[in-house]
């Protein structure tokens, strides 16, 4: 179906991009034949690092009247094989297009090229006292991938997702075309939001290369709490009364001691606290500082009530970032622990968070595979990993896919969905479709093909 990339084709491409930005064959690093998670392998046939929205625009163009596939890739720190190129061909990396074009105070947006980093975007932004509230796990992730998977992260269930901030798209189509999607006006009442639709499309319908970002003024206060449970049961049955007392809270993770334990192994650095099975940690922020304390004191005061035993302000400099530093390094710390993992990144609704860790632990047990997690407990979003530790390969997949298939029926009974922020990507096709059905699947392969009727964009994923 697709054309096999020759010395032709290598000699057009390299008309545009000079030497120093494309790579051919074996001069490509094996990084590129994988993402973080790993599993799903194999090189594009050239890797070219990309400066513009024109490149990008020519090499679609004659891509696409070739027959040549095509992936986007970033940081790729993505965890569903979404930016490898399962179908080899032509990888466009948008790495080095990280500049911060427009800082537009008077509209509160931000104007980035795709390959800038979140941890930079958020640290520009608050030395200007503006914030942006999505906040993924993963900081060296691109703006770019963080607008391809929706990324949520742990303020998700105060201020939402990445799609709520995206204001504007500049992209590329398959067949070259430049659009611009979205505007800076703060509504729009005009026809379909096609918008929209290209946040969360995994690189599957066009090829980001500029957004603008909706920006909030920062928060003049925030606080952290670390409350410990005896047991995970009673940490993850408090989480539905937090959410029933209606305290404004900027964040409710979840974690368990054996996870923190691989974080501090991982690190090399202590936890505050490691007496106790479960922890919840909370995050109040806002302007009012009396009204925060109001907040804090209600739901620690909840917490205890249903079992918590202590609770611990993070507020020193040393303990944030030993709790910070040890959240942000969970899926690191898992995947170290082991020789092989895969995640079930499922999304449930909130009154069904405590049910489904649970349930976790029991598909644990049935399986006979350890499976640690955590999680964003106040937006029904759970990172769940399933461990191979050393079993033999036929014994891993019969038990990782006999695994997936008990948790994914768990997700769809209690009305969940496959993923809450990591995408399908290649990985987790199969599920989607199984929840989704005929008819909304057909729905999308007809919404790729009006994109994409080639199909040389990200071929093989999401549908």
């Amino acid at each position: 179906m697709y054309k096999k990339i020759d010395e032709k084709d290598v000699a057009y491409l390299k008309s545009f991009i000079p030497e120093e930005r494309i790579m051919v064959g074996e001069e490509i690093p094996n990084d590129y034949s994988h993402d973080e998670l790993g599993g799903i392998e194999r090189l594009p046939d050239v890797l070219i690092n990309v400066l513009s929205t024109e490149e990008v625009s020519k090499i679609l163009k004659y891509a696409n009247e070739n027959m040549i596939p095509v992936v986007a890739r970033g940081s790729g720190t993505d965890l569903v094989g979404a930016a490898v190129a399962v179908e080899g061909g032509i990888m466009v990396c948008t790495k080095l297009m990280n500049h911060i074009k427009e800082l537009d105070e008077s509209n509160l947006t931000i104007t980035v090229e795709p390959g800038v980093l979140l941890m930079e975007l958020q640290a520009y932004v608050e030395e200007h006292n503006f914030f942006y509230p999505p906040d993924p796990g993963e900081k060296s992730a691109t703006i770019g991938g963080n607008i391809s998977t929706n990324a949520g992260g742990m303020r998700a269930v105060k201020y939402g997702v990445t799609r709520d901030y995206v204001r504007e798209l500049t992209v590329v189509l398959p067949d070259g075309t430049i659009e611009h999607f979205g505007s800076k006006c703060v509504k729009s009442s005009s026809g379909y939001d096609l918008k929209n639709l290209i946040v969360g499309s995994e690189g599957t319908l066009c090829i980001v290369t500029e957004a603008v970002l909706k920006l909030l003024p920062l928060p003049s206060e925030s606080v952290s709490m670390l409350l410990p449970f005896k047991s995970m049961e009673k940490a993850i049955e408090v989480v539905p009364e937090i959410i029933k007392s209606k305290a404004s809270l900027t964040a409710i993770e979840y974690m368990s001691l054996d996870t923190i334990i691989s974080a501090e192994d991982f690190l090399g650095k202590k936890f505050p606290d490691t007496n106790y099975e479960a922890y919840i940690l909370l995050t109040f922020d806002g302007n009012n500082r009396k009204q925060i304390e109001e907040e804090y004191t209600k739901v620690a005061e909840l917490c205890i009530e249903h079992g918590a035993v202590d609770g611990y302000f993070v507020d020193t400099d040393e303990r944030k970032k030993s709790v910070w530093s040890a959240r942000g390094a969970f899926l690191e710390a898992i995947s170290a622990s082991t020789d092989e993992m895969d995640e079930c990144d499922v999304v449930v609704p909130k009154n069904r968070v405590a049910d489904f860790i649970k349930y976790t632990h029991e598909v644990a047990k049935i399986v006979g595979i350890r499976i640690p997690s955590f999680g964003h407990a106040g937006d029904g979003n759970l990172h769940v990993y399933l461990c191979r530790d050393g079993m033999p390969e036929e014994e891993w997949k019969a038990k990782l896919e006999k695994g997936f298939d008990l948790l994914y029926a768990r997700a769809r009974e209690y009305h969940g969905q496959v993923s809450g922020e990591h995408g399908i990507g290649y990985a987790k096709k199969s599920y989607l479709a199984k929840q989704l059905g005929d008819n909304q699947m057909n729905l999308m392969r007809g919404i790729k093909k009006a994109f994409d009727p080639n199909n040389i964009l990200n071929p093989g994923k999401v549908i």
